[in-house]
């Protein structure tokens, strides 16, 4: 007998029969520009969901559990489909149905791994700051170039270089004179470990844009990578401790500079169900939740003092384009930078490869992936390509060490913080 999706969280008729099979997501589609293949692009992978929902393919066969890996979750399909078919809502509970079921004869070494790294590392951000440590010694002493030796050759090649300090929430208070309001800052966990100076880079430019911040100690992961791997449930008590977080903490706004957190925050109703007492909770707390980049496009500024003078290019994340749908403000506060030259970028809004945890599960492809983008960027001339997510950023950062080019990766929120007079932040 096949056995096809079973439960409330299956991926629904009501979604999947929206698609009209027009074909105008495969342009959008990186993995189908890649292969040309039909079934490695969004109308393909739909044709897939509902023969398993029919009952014509079975929910474990190799090419449908292989097809659902290779998808990125980029929602580039959504942001062009003229039928608005809410893909990301076929393919993260297809994930999780896939995983329900694999999870009854998965080895004992991968279950552990994947409990290690998932409920772990990304509940528990003390051990992803020890870890982190760890991996400092190793670029430290040079022992990172025994990571092949180690079977940890993808790891070493796509690990950013770890800061000296991390970035700790630990209650934080950052008050301005005549305040418009209060922002709580997310730390997220890649982003507090690997790019710390990226959060006081947002603290002193909400401070500029009139806003008082808040760094609340009991916030954690948003919860991303653990939906995006078919994690559902553990997404949801993710997302539940960050919403308890913004209610305690007496914030107008919760603020992220990660795309990829951002977005899993403000869909994170979606996790629940509709008689769930946390759908109520969590629909309220989407409405506050707001990209840095958006707060930032929304206030008068204070006239950057200080020039840039540099090309720059803009590497759209994926999850804040086609997700939040934010594009014009990047590009808006970027052009603000005296003595900055902006070159758009071929492609600019095609997935670099990063994808959460996809360049270390789907390689080969990811690589595919970040030459392309490299390509793309290196073709701008540009000396510094900005950007506005972790994941992106430490792609870009390794495509650009295997170029050996000396192309500069920053938030688009460092480069403004750059433009003004350096404020040292109060411990």
């Amino acid at each position: 007998m096949l056995r096809g999706f079973s439960g409330s969280d299956a991926p629904q008729a009501s979604i999947y029969d929206t698609c009209i099979r027009c074909g105008l997501c495969l342009q959008s589609c990186p993995t189908y520009l890649e292969t040309s293949v039909e079934t490695s692009g969004p109308r393909g992978r739909i044709s897939l969901i509902r023969a398993v929902a029919e009952g014509h393919l079975d929910l474990l066969s190799p090419g449908f559990v292989a097809q659902m890996s290779e998808c990125l979750d980029c929602r580039g399909c959504e942001a062009v489909c003229p039928s608005g078919v809410r893909y990301g809502r076929l393919i993260e509970p297809a994930r999780a149905q896939i995983r329900r079921a694999q999870a009854e004869r998965e080895p004992a070494f991968s279950r552990f791994a994947r409990a290690f790294l998932l409920r772990f590392l990304f509940t528990r951000l003390g051990a992803m700051r020890a870890v982190a440590r760890l991996l400092r010694l190793a670029q430290i002493t040079g022992l990172e170039k025994l990571a092949p030796l180690l079977g940890m050759r993808d790891l070493s090649e796509l690990a950013p270089r770890i800061p000296a300090r991390p970035f700790v929430a630990r209650g934080q208070r950052y008050d301005v004179e005549r305040a418009q309001g209060l922002a709580f800052l997310h730390t997220g966990c890649v982003m507090l470990v690997a790019f710390p100076a990226v959060h006081e880079a947002t603290i002193r430019m909400l401070r500029r844009a009139g806003l008082g911040v808040i760094v609340p100690s009991d916030q954690g992961c948003c919860g991303a990578i653990a939906v995006h791997a078919g994690e559902s449930e553990l997404g949801r008590e993710m997302a539940c401790r960050n919403i308890e977080a913004f209610e305690r903490s007496g914030a107008d706004v919760y603020v992220v500079n990660a795309a990829g957190c951002g977005s899993a925050l403000k869909e994170c109703a979606e996790l629940f169900a509709f008689e769930d007492p946390w759908r109520a909770r969590a629909q309220r707390f989407a409405q506050r939740v707001r990209d840095i980049l958006e707060v930032l496009d929304a206030v008068e500024l204070p006239a950057p003092q200080i020039r840039v003078d540099a090309t720059l290019t803009y590497q759209e994340p994926c999850h804040l384009a086609n997700a939040q749908r934010v594009t014009a403000a990047p590009r808006r506060l970027l052009a603000k930078l005296p003595g900055a030259r902006l070159v758009e970028m071929r492609e600019s809004a095609i997935c670099c490869g990063s994808a959460g945890i996809y360049n270390l599960t789907q390689r080969e492809m990811a690589a595919r992936l970040q030459r392309r983008k490299v390509d793309a960027l290196l073709e701008t001339g540009a000396s510094i390509v900005a950007t506005a997510n972790p994941g992106c950023a430490m792609q870009l950062e390794a495509g650009l060490r295997v170029a050996r080019s000396s192309v500069q990766v920053r938030h688009v929120v460092e480069l403004l913080d750059r433009a003004y007079p350096f404020e040292r932040l109060a411990e």
